[in-house]
């Protein structure tokens, strides 16, 4: 049976959700954000959701809030079914979530309980998590308290903050599909949450880009690959940034008689944190607080991301010291 779904969303991660509803039940209505300014002119810039939806050629509605009910009378002449939310940046009062039949439905991308809020694919990340997901879940008042109605896990292995949530985008769609489809022949029922297990994923600061080199090579790798592309790791070199896009934490070669080749606990040992130690075949090894960390692709203000190789070329690194 084909849904009357409305959608409520803003960034690139709810576009592929966006686009699966389309082909598979009748979207009445989208909402989206206010445009907001953007660039170096600050022009007024429509969300992704909103381009998508307009190419679809769907209604499209932006308030500012949904607590009054003039802001919510879109909503209501769509009639829809069931509200359909991906990262749309507002909370929903009650009487939003109790306007569709079926209620409104959220994909969120994490493991529920763990990492509610606004930054789970980050937090994810920079903790260390050998796993993540996507939660398909039944909203209520809470913030991503609601019973889950489907989850699907993915190996988070060396996925940037961006690669990750692409994934996730990408696998939420198919999930929020399947979980429509049960909930509406009545064969999929919300599981509530567990109470172990919960924490929070607040949103991310620019400043928590910066390098602290102290820390371990593990660590800042994760802050490498959480950060790109926003708000990207970065350092200073010479009183001035330089941004690591890419780095991993240097392997180990026991019996190689450069020192900048042994272990990498051994060698930051002999260096302080931030030192750079070597350059070697596309990499920048760099000491931290424990470990060495191997940087391959870096970017200075207002330059263009190099690799480690063609960025040795422009000036000396070895013997200079990053933060």
């Amino acid at each position: 049976m084909t849904l009357r779904v409305a959608f409520a969303g803003t960034p690139e991660f709810a576009v592929p959700a966006l686009a699966a509803l389309h082909g598979h039940h009748t979207l009445v209505g989208v909402l989206t954000r206010p445009d907001r300014p953007s660039g170096r002119g600050r022009h007024l810039t429509a969300s992704p959701v909103k381009h998508a939806a307009l190419a679809r050629e769907l209604p499209v509605a932006q308030p500012q809030t949904l607590r009054d009910a003039a802001a919510r009378a879109p909503l209501l002449e769509w009639h829809p079914d069931v509200l359909v939310v991906v990262a749309y940046g507002l909370l929903l009062p009650r009487e939003v979530l109790t306007l569709p039949r079926l209620g409104c439905i959220n994909i969120h991308a994490s493991l529920l309980p763990r990492w509610r809020g606004a930054a789970p694919v980050e937090r994810a990340i920079l903790a260390g998590d050998t796993e993540t997901g996507v939660s398909i879940m039944q909203m209520d008042e809470g913030l991503d308290t609601g019973p889950v109605l489907l989850e699907r896990r993915v190996e988070i292995g060396t996925h940037t903050g961006g690669s990750l949530r692409e994934r996730l985008a990408r696998l939420g769609a198919a999930a929020l599909i399947e979980a429509l489809d049960g909930l509406e022949h009545g064969t999929l029922h919300g599981v509530p949450q567990p109470a172990e297990g919960i924490s929070y994923a607040p949103r991310i600061a620019k400043a928590e880009g910066r390098i602290d080199w102290t820390h371990p090579a593990t660590a800042i790798e994760r802050q490498v690959r959480a950060f790109n592309p926003w708000p990207v790791a970065e350092t200073v070199l010479e009183d001035s940034q330089l941004r690591i896009l890419a780095a991993h934490e240097a392997d180990t070669v026991q019996n190689d008689p450069d020192p900048a080749h042994k272990s990498g606990a051994n060698v930051a040992k002999s260096f302080d944190p931030g030192s750079i130690i070597a350059i070697r075949a596309g990499e920048m090894l760099v000491a931290c607080g424990q470990g060495v960390l191997a940087v391959t692709e870096v970017q200075r203000a207002g330059r263009r991301p190099l690799g480690v190789d063609d960025f040795a070329h422009a000036m000396p690194l070895a013997g200079r010291r990053l933060g």
